[in-house]
């Protein structure tokens, strides 16, 4: 019974907080029209999908679109070229990364990496060290890339096409029985 009310209360809570504006820019995605010139095709006459990949440059135009967040695209572009070719960067090279390229430290890490981040491009572990002199304990940034950016995305589309071919199979045997 309190479990109910306090639950109730949380609701009421976050509808006071969430305005009405719609989706908040940093937890929305850049998804053109399917038959948009914007993107190269993936599916044929049918709705099959096509067996031509997109390349990197072409996903993280939906995190960062090129249309409307130029800078962040292109910074975020740079960063995921040195993850292509090391794998895992520490956080020294990531901020010899920022230096090198000219980039603002408050637009990478405030915007690019955190949304990498979100949208499960990159994942950012955290080692615990302790110098043995000092007996200091810090805890260095490794940034590496990440699946789940495609998992995530995969499980969504895998989930529409389940539910579409449940609908039609069912329609399929409604026809049947008629």
């Amino acid at each position: 019974m309190q479990e109910e009310q306090t639950q109730k209360e949380q609701e009421i809570q976050e509808k006071k907080i969430i305005a009405s504006r719609g989706i908040p820019s940093k937890e929305a995605m850049y998804l053109p029209a399917h038959d948009s010139q914007a993107i190269r095709t993936f599916q044929d006459g049918a709705e099959n999908p096509t067996k031509n990949l997109w390349n990197f440059q072409e996903v993280l135009n939906f995190v960062f679109p090129k249309k409307y967040q130029e800078k962040y695209y292109h910074i975020a572009l740079k960063f995921i070229e040195l993850l292509s070719k090391k794998i895992k960067v520490s956080g020294e090279e990531t901020s010899q990364f920022v230096k090198e390229n000219n980039i603002s430290k408050a637009t990478f890490y405030n915007r690019v990496l955190p949304r990498l981040r979100r949208v499960g491009m990159i994942k950012i572990e955290r080692e615990m060290k302790v110098e043995k002199e000092s007996k200091k304990k810090f805890r260095p940034m490794i940034i590496s890339l990440s699946k789940t950016f495609g998992n995530y995305l995969c499980k969504i589309g895998d989930s529409w096409l389940a539910f579409v071919d449940d609908a039609k199979s069912s329609q399929e045997q409604q026809k049947k029985l008629i």
